[in-house]
């Protein structure tokens, strides 16, 4: 089972929302196989706890523009690992520190990794942005 269509659709406008607040090390784990309530986990680093929620809360906006609503958000009051729920897709943003210390990647190590390729949304207009995502069909 890979991620569907619609989860990578998520993927696309929470990486390039991501990508224009200053969100680092973006990585996308395909946990279509093991979870049956989640397609896709997006995990971003923020550089504070300010940055954190920053990034969080554009993710949360350009996915509710383009009709995606959240079922869920928790950690925004602190800072330090913001989680917001779209179902198919689930957004981890980390604070540098709590990200190598709870290490999800690590956690879900056997999943597929889906490529996030960038155009550098920061240096353009976001509209104009084009995020690439592929499953990486090596794994």
């Amino acid at each position: 089972m890979t991620a569907s269509a619609h989860a990578l659709e998520l993927l696309k406008v929470a990486a390039a929302a991501a990508d224009s607040k200053a969100g680092e090390d973006l990585v996308a784990i395909d946990v279509s196989n093991p979870l049956p309530l989640a397609d896709i986990f997006l995990i971003v680093t923020g550089r504070s706890e300010r940055n954190v929620v920053a990034i969080a809360g554009e993710i949360e906006d350009k996915l509710i523009e383009a009709g995606y609503k959240p079922l869920r958000r928790e950690g925004r009051a602190e800072g330090r690992w913001v989680l917001v729920d779209f179902g198919d897709l689930v957004v981890h943003v980390f604070h540098e520190e709590e990200r190598v210390y709870y290490s999800l990647e690590r956690l879900w190590k056997d999943c597929p990794v889906i490529p996030i390729e960038l155009s550098s949304a920061r240096a353009t207009d976001e509209a104009e942005a084009k995020i690439s995502v592929e499953i990486d069909a090596a794994e």
